[in-house]
This record gives structure tokens, C-alpha cells and sequence, in this order.
């Protein structure tokens, strides 16, 4: 009955790993949403409201690591979130990567807080993808900062993601052309893992 008993182990590490890793999307759920509660909870500092009010989608990346000077080195897991179709609310998050490029990091800076919106139709397309290039598939510009910072240059009304960073308690808009930008895949399946393979269990395929 050994091999009962190992199995039954394996089923408990496994069960063990999988409540650890909720525990830190979760954790990076509740700190995305930090994130953006504290940029907007200083108007002059913040995203422009009319810049929020036209995006289509928003990608939060906290705590993004100084690990980015290694060229294709992972620089942080965060989540992407779009507008209901209706145009009122959002929807539930997806989970992303960041990998690669320049970030505009600095020597020194240990942790770096990544904010991406993204502004138009053509830009939500390049998010349904599995991997794109910011800067080259999607064009991206540094986003500016304030309520009454002006959002009518060309480059900002024709990019379609805009960006910015925070490090030190400063905000600003950043460049990140050369990243890339993927769906975490793994990140997703601990998020809804379960209530997909309750889904397919009962009705795998749609008939008629």
C-alpha cells in the first residue's frame, strides 16, 4: 500500500503548491488595485481623467524587478483588465507578462510600478494575441501626468497604448519600446483553472 500512500502525498504537495500560488495572484490582485487607488488618489499626479475616461483597457504591473537590465529577463506579472462592451464597468482581469526591452530603469532602483492604458480597438486586438512587441506591433508612447496636462499632441492621440511608471513616490510617463507583453498562462489557470474544468466536464462542446 506504499504506492497508495505516495500518491496520496503527491496529492497533498500538489494541493499545498496550488493554495501558495492563489495566495500570490491574490496577493498581486489586491496590490494591482493599491496600485491605481493610490496614482488616482492624487489628481495632480495621476493619470489625466479624460486619457482614463477614453481607454478601452488598462494593464497594471506592480513591483516591476531591476532584473530588467538582463536583455530578455522577466520584469513583472501583472493583470489587464477591458471595459464591458456596454462601455460601463469592467471586466474580470486576465493575467500578463512583461518581459524584455527597455523600461527606462534606472541603476539603483530596486522596484518599479508599471501602468499601460490602452486606447483604442487596435490596441485591443494586439492584447487577444499571445505575445506582441510594444513599440513594433503596438505603438506606445510615455503618457503625460496631471489633471490638466494636455492630451492633444499627435503622438498621444495616435498611439495605442500609452504608459507610465513610479518608482520612489515619483509618477511619470516611460518608455517601453522593445518589451513584450504576453498572456501568463499559468497565472490565468490558477485564477479560473477550476471553474474551466468544471465547465468542460459537464458540457465540453456546444451541439446544434
Amino acid at each position: 500500500m506504499r504506492w497508495m500512500a505516495l500518491a496520496i502525498s503527491a496529492i497533498g504537495l500538489c494541493s499545498v503548491s496550488r493554495a501558495a500560488e492563489m495566495d500570490k495572484t491574490n496577493e498581486r490582485l489586491d496590490d494591482a488595485a493599491e496600485l491605481f487607488n493610490e496614482i488616482m488618489g492624487s489628481p495632480d499626479k495621476s493619470i489625466p481623467q479624460d486619457l482614463l475616461n477614453k481607454s478601452a483597457c488598462i494593464v497594471l504591473v506592480p513591483g516591476l524587478k531591476k532584473g530588467g537590465f538582463v536583455v530578455a529577463a522577466k520584469y513583472g506579472r501583472g493583470f489587464v483588465t477591458c471595459r464591458n462592451t456596454s462601455g460601463q464597468g469592467w471586466g474580470a482581469p486576465a493575467a500578463v507578462r512583461i518581459e524584455g526591452g527597455s523600461v527606462g530603469l534606472q541603476i539603483g532602483i530596486s522596484s518599479t510600478d508599471l501602468v499601460l492604458l490602452v486606447m483604442n480597438e487596435r490596441g485591443m486586438k494586439k492584447l487577444l494575441s499571445s505575445k506582441f512587441t510594444l513599440g513594433a506591433d503596438a505603438s506606445i508612447a510615455g503618457g503625460p501626468v496631471g489633471r490638466t496636462a494636455s492630451a492633444q499632441t499627435d503622438v498621444l492621440i495616435t498611439a495605442e497604448i500609452l504608459s507610465w511608471s513610479r518608482s520612489r513616490g515619483a509618477f511619470a510617463g516611460v518608455s517601453l519600446d522593445g518589451a513584450t507583453l504576453r498572456q501568463d498562462i499559468d497565472e490565468n489557470e490558477h485564477m479560473y483553472g477550476k471553474l474551466i474544468a468544471a465547465l468542460n466536464k459537464y458540457s465540453a462542446r456546444k451541439s446544434g
